[in-house]
Parts: structure tokens; sequence; C-alpha cells
């Protein structure tokens, strides 16, 4: 349909219907110039008449643009301006704003904003920043099924603007489905904590194939950098840390990632919920570790289950579960390793003492009597800390069996960082 105000002006318009008025022209001719039908014909000529003076057809919306509610705009504005303080904290793992996180959380409170009319709004408060370039990738661990690789890490950074330390997040995820399998936080990052992680994630799916981890201290030896009196002797990889002894006794491959850009599938998966978490501890005004770990399981829960991945194009919950019942999985039934019949002898921290001439091994300033093992023979030593209760439990193995169980209390051991 032609649109008449833009191919002729009010007066030629007027100009038409005054002869039509004046009986000068016919009603078809009108019609054929304007290029209009009958019924827009007499529309025109019925405001025509009402006004000829005043006459227009410049164009005019039926119903004005409808604008959000005082109160909604209130709303966003506010969690615009809170984000703002959060990037302008150099102490909070925050630098860039989420205006889907902001589209998220006015959601759940019953506003629904499209994610164009936030960022609108973002312009007109000075609080938008550009979508920087993506980053080329220089390395991808590409599988085939779940199990086949989990990648693995801890962040450690403050997570409420209201807590006074930083807690470190350790979270494992699926390669294949892109699911997260742990994340939880902890006070410290210590090998405890990694092999406690790694011993849910077991329990609870089976064993993997293979771990993607980087080469911190907690995964790995390296030599020159991890033991100034061990550099002339041990070259990088011949000692094993305490969470990959863990790995090697169950058979797990462990994979080391050689730059920042090949641990990407598990790097985007954090800066995700660092946004997420950081914004939601803020905003509720959180300063416990256990008030953030509700926001963790929280979080953890929309990604799994609720969000459509980016590279899957899949739910990671329901393309785990669907590799799962197809029997595209590479997790093994969970199995203690013989000889051992518990699981804390699997997941422990371990150490290696000679058995004296008076059957007895010396740990940490403290002798443990042995005595059914010969003199001078090694044994391994299992630590099993119990954080709860304050405990330490040392199960003592030579050859294929245990020899001595006993059981401390934590703060006699106050050098040792478990």
């Amino acid at each position: 349909m032609v649109q008449v105000h833009k191919k002729f002006t009010d007066e030629q318009v007027r100009a038409l219907f005054k002869g039509y008025c004046q009986g000068i022209l016919d009603r078809a001719v009108i019609e054929e110039t304007l290029e209009i039908g009958r019924s827009r014909f007499f529309a025109l000529l019925k405001e025509y008449r009402h006004n000829p003076d005043t006459f227009s057809i410049a164009y005019q919306r039926e119903s004005p643009s409808r604008g959000l509610p005082v109160s909604v705009e209130k709303e966003i504005k506010e969690e615009l301006m809170l984000q703002k303080s959060l990037i302008d904290d150099p102490t909070l793992p925050i630098t860039t704003y989420n205006y889907s996180a902001i589209r998220d959380r006015l959601a759940d409170r019953g506003i629904i904003v499209a994610l164009s009319t936030i960022i609108d709004r973002a312009k007109g408060l000075g609080c938008y920043q550009p979508q920087p370039k993506k980053k080329v990738h220089d390395r991808e661990v590409i599988t085939t099924a779940i199990g086949a690789l989990i990648q693995h890490d801890g962040s450690h950074h403050r997570w409420s603007p209201y807590a006074k330390e930083k807690w470190v997040l350790i979270t494992s995820i699926d390669d294949f489905s892109r699911m997260l399998l742990y994340a939880d936080l902890f006070e410290q990052e210590t090998s405890w904590a990694h092999i406690k992680a790694s011993e849910t994630l077991m329990q609870t799916n089976g064993i993997p194939f293979s771990y993607y981890v980087d080469s911190l201290r907690v995964f790995r030896f390296v030599q020159g950098r991890d033991s100034i009196w061990r550099k002339h002797v041990l070259q990088t990889d011949e000692a094993d840390p305490q969470w990959r002894q863990v790995m090697k006794v169950l058979g797990i491959n462990v994979t080391f990632a050689l730059s920042p850009q090949a641990k990407g599938k598990v790097e985007r998966p954090y800066r995700w919920l660092q946004d997420r978490i950081v914004r939601t501890c803020a905003i509720e005004k959180l300063a416990t570790i256990d008030e953030v770990r509700a926001v963790v399981r929280q979080e953890v829960d929309r990604y799994n289950n609720h969000q459509v991945h980016s590279t899957t194009g899949d739910i990671p919950s329901i393309r785990f579960e669907r590799a799962k019942r197809e029997g595209n999985s590479l997790f093994r039934p969970f199995v203690l390793p013989k000889p051992y019949t518990l699981a804390k002898d699997v997941f422990c921290l371990r150490e290696r003492r000679m058995v004296d001439g008076y059957h007895k091994i010396s740990l940490f300033n403290h002798e443990i009597r042995v005595p059914k093992v010969p003199l001078r023979k090694e044994v391994e030593v299992h630590l099993v800390p119990d954080m709860q209760r304050d405990a330490l439990e040392i199960r003592i193995w030579w050859e294929t069996q245990m020899v001595q169980s006993v059981v401390y209390p934590l703060n006699e051991f106050p050098g040792v960082h478990f």
C-alpha cells in the first residue's frame, strides 16, 4: 500500500479534495493520483471536511508507544548502579556488566523486561560496555563421551563484598556435556580440598577416564619451582603431589594444560559463576561461607538445568543424561582397588616412613608404635583429616594389610596444613 504522506505534501492533497468538494475533480481521478482505494479515499475525505485548514496526511501512530512503569525504571536503575559499584571495587572479581543477570533477577521478582531495554537504559546511565571481541583459543580438548575428560580447577576470590576473607571455589566440569559435576566453596585451597572434591564426584558419577588440570603445585611437581633441595635430584613429574597419587591409585589419566587458553571450557563457567555469585551476594548482603554456598548451589542448578549451552546447543544435564542412557560414557563404576575396602584409604593424604629399632615410626613429632611390621621396613601412612570433628585418623599399611590405626586431635599438628 502506498504511503500518501511520503509522496505528496499536505497542500497537494488538500487541493485535490478541495477540487472534489467543488465538483471539479472526480473521485476515480483522485484515487488514481494518490494510488489509494475507495475506503482510504473516504477516510481522508472525512478528515478533510472535518477541518480543511488543519488537514494533514503526516503519519501518526494509532497508539502511542508505551513506556515502562516508574517503579520498573527504578528497579532497572538500581540494578545497574549496583553492578557499577561492584565493577569499581578492585577487590572483587567483577570487571564487566552482566545485563542477562539483571534480566534474570528482575524476572525472579516477576518483572519481565527485554534485554535490549536494559541495555538501552544502561547506555543512558553510563553503565554500558560494548562486547569485547572473542579470543581465538589455540587449543581445545575434544571428547566424544561423558567421563572422557573432567576439567578440574579452583578459583580463589572474595566472593562477596560483605565477606572479610577470600574463599576458593573448586569445580569439575564434564567436557562432553559441559555439565558442572561438582562445585563447592572451601576456606583454603589445599590438597585435601581437591581430594574431597574428586571423591564426591566419583562416588556420585563413577570413575572418569581422565582429568584435565593446570600446573598448580597441588596437581603437579615442577622442578625448580616446588622444592629447592629436590631440584638437583628430582625432575618435573618425578614426585607426585597428594592429589595425583589418588589419581594413580584409581588408574585415572591426568593431563596438564599448557596455557590459560587451553582451559577455556572450565574458565568460562568460572567467569559465569563469578558474575552471578558476586552480584547475588552483593544484593542480598551475604557475608558467611555457608550463605554463599547456597547461592553457588542455586547458580549451578541454573547453569546445569535451565540454560542452553552456546557450544553444544543443549541443556547440560539433558545432554549428560542422554549420553548416559545411550551408553555413551567412559565413567567406570566406583569400585575400590584391592586391597582397600574403605574409601578413606583411597581418598587420603599419603606419607612413607621407616620402622625404627623400637617398632615405631616418627610422624610430625609424634611417635606411633607399629608392632606387626619387621624392623627397618617402610610403611605407607594414610592421613584422613576430619574437619568437622577436628580429628586426624592415621592408618598405617604394610604390603597389603592395615597394621595400625590411631586417631589424634587436629590441634596436635599445628604446623601441618591439610
